[in-house]
């Protein structure tokens, strides 16, 4: 009952997710492009109920998130939110009257199906509620060097695919271990109330992760293609986040035969998140600020 009240508000997460993501874009792309820039900018969405509705929606897909990770698996968790790419495609097709293709609709049925069964078949079960705290020395660092790697390679290399890549990448990486920690957070905040909440360091430290995530994702978005930038975060996010929640939280999935469906829904999720990124719709849905900006004869990506 659990898992199934896991996967629900992990549902409810992704969905909150994409529907904030395309609100705020929506909001941005109706500023006029004088006031496009500066303090001008903030002031105008700051009064523009579009862009409000955005943040609450990302605010609900935190406090979602919060709720899945404390009642579900790291391992199950976070592989569903591959779903806010194809959540915010047929969000942003209604919001930006954009033309789904079948194509794209044959992608959005890949990935849900390959989720499916890769979660059904792969079904990790038991794992600890809290993590040894001899074991966040050498994850952190693990994480947090393999990160710093890719995003000195990212900004070494000029705009483009491998750029994109790169950051998107080590922002993926950002994101599953902003998982891992709000997870042994909300633990301990079932444990020992809000006091041992607020005096844990899991809490400071997945609000460092999340912000630098946030900020690396934004710069992907701006080094390179869609096609380069949104199947690292989303496929990457998802691969982190499983090995976490095996290594660090002891979480146990199938084996055996049942490894033979789970790779086939995998390879399913990846072909469709792949496809998918590749439709022009899913750019004019999740990335139409670069439209905007071109249209306003500025540069729709800047160097880091």
């Amino acid at each position: 009952m659990e898992m199934l009240l896991a996967i629900v508000f992990a549902v409810l997460a992704a969905g909150s997710n994409a529907l904030g993501t395309v609100l705020q874009r929506r909001a941005v792309v109706h500023v006029p492009a004088a006031r496009a820039q500066g303090l001008s900018l903030v002031r105008d969405l700051l009064h523009n109920p579009v862009w409000l509705g955005g943040v609450l929606g990302t605010v609900f897909a935190a406090l979602f998130q919060a709720l899945s990770l404390m009642s579900g698996s790291l391992a199950t968790v976070q592989p569903i939110f591959i779903l806010e790419l194809p959540l915010a495609l047929m969000i942003g097709s209604a919001v930006f009257q954009v033309r789904v293709s079948r194509r794209a609709w044959g992608c959005v049925v890949c990935i849900f199906a390959g989720l499916a069964v890769a979660l059904f078949s792969s079904a990790p079960t038991g794992g600890r509620s809290q993590v040894p705290g001899t074991w966040w020395v050498p994850t952190l660092v693990i994480v947090v060097g393999v990160g710093s790697a890719l995003v000195l390679a990212g900004v070494r290399r000029p705009q483009g695919p491998a750029r994109a890549a790169c950051l998107a990448t080590a922002a993926a990486i950002g994101n599953a271990l902003t998982a891992t920690l709000v997870k042994s957070s909300m633990d301990i905040l079932s444990r020992k109330g809000a006091t041992g909440f607020f005096l844990a360091w899991q809490t400071y430290g997945f609000a460092v992760a999340g912000s630098v995530s946030i900020f690396l994702l934004g710069y992907a978005m701006q080094g390179g293609p869609l096609i380069a930038s949104q199947p690292a975060l989303t496929l990457g996010d998802a691969v982190v986040s499983f090995c976490l929640g095996v290594t660090l939280y002891a979480e146990t999935p199938r084996t055996g035969l049942w490894l033979v469906p789970a790779l086939l829904g995998t390879a399913l999720v990846g072909y469709g998140v792949f496809g998918l990124s590749r439709t022009q719709c899913l750019v004019k849905c999740v990335a139409p600020e670069k439209e905007h900006a071109e249209r306003a004869g500025q540069p729709a990506a800047e160097s880091m």
